[in-house]
């Protein structure tokens, strides 16, 4: 799974590094920290003024369906499966056509031990940013009047896969992390969208694991670079 991550570039470097076009209102500040439900900067290809256009925009992190009645759900969203997410009725829609990705410079994730439960960061080599493949989706709140702006609320979630390699120690879920050459065509909104394409992103992310690195890191508590510091020696993927 992946429960918390960080992203610490600003919303001009990712636009810039996703060869963005329109940078949404109100995108969220880096942190060290990033919880389920708070605002996370999300990359998406919109097609319904006409020509595609790539987008920069903050987004609810854990999916709301737009069948939803109710901004809460009864169970958590902010991950999906990649292995059920094309016939899941939460995130079906969002497969077909509203895919997207999530920057990250990296996430945290719990290796647990009898009671002990000790975290570690994982992040790539090189310490440029990693793209999770994400699904989003827009929710219309019928609670609030048609003039209201915050009536619409888009919200999206990571997208996991079996951990890889030694990661497989640490947890047995990974976000299903995409390489360059895999943007286009997982953003495309054209490209339809099903089981096929997911398990096709998943084996192509599968070589991205070997640029990973992780180290033990303090308790996560809090927000700041201290948050990534190493306990003892980091290892290498």
């Amino acid at each position: 799974m992946c429960g918390r991550f960080i992203i610490t570039d600003t919303a001009s470097d990712l636009a810039a590094m996703f060869d963005v076009e329109h940078e949404g209102e109100n995108l969220p500040e880096p942190s060290w920290n990033i919880k389920p439900t708070e605002k996370i900067p999300i990359v998406l290809e919109s097609a319904k003024a006409g020509p595609v256009v790539r987008r920069l925009e903050g987004a609810r992190w854990s999916l709301v369906p737009s069948f939803a009645t109710e901004l809460q759900s009864s169970f958590a969203t902010f991950n999906a499966r990649a292995e059920t997410a094309a016939e899941k009725p939460t995130f079906k829609s969002s497969v077909a056509s509203r895919r997207a990705l999530v920057p990250a410079t990296g996430y945290y994730e719990w290796h647990t031990d009898g009671t002990v439960k000790t975290p570690y960061f994982i992040h790539s080599d090189d310490g440029l940013p990693l793209a999770f493949a994400g699904l989003y989706s827009w929710w219309r709140n019928p609670a609030l009047a048609d003039d209201d702006p915050a009536r619409w609320v888009l919200s999206a979630t990571i997208l996991t896969q079996d951990a890889e390699g030694p990661l497989a120690a640490l947890h047995d879920r990974m976000p299903v992390i995409l390489a360059e050459e895999w943007w286009d065509q997982w953003l495309d909104p054209h490209t339809p969208g099903d089981q096929a394409l997911i398990d096709a992103a998943v084996a192509a992310a599968r070589e991205t694991v070997e640029s990973l690195s992780y180290h033990e890191v303090a308790p996560v508590r809090g927000d700041g670079p201290e948050l990534i510091e190493p306990v003892g020696a980091p290892s290498t993927v």
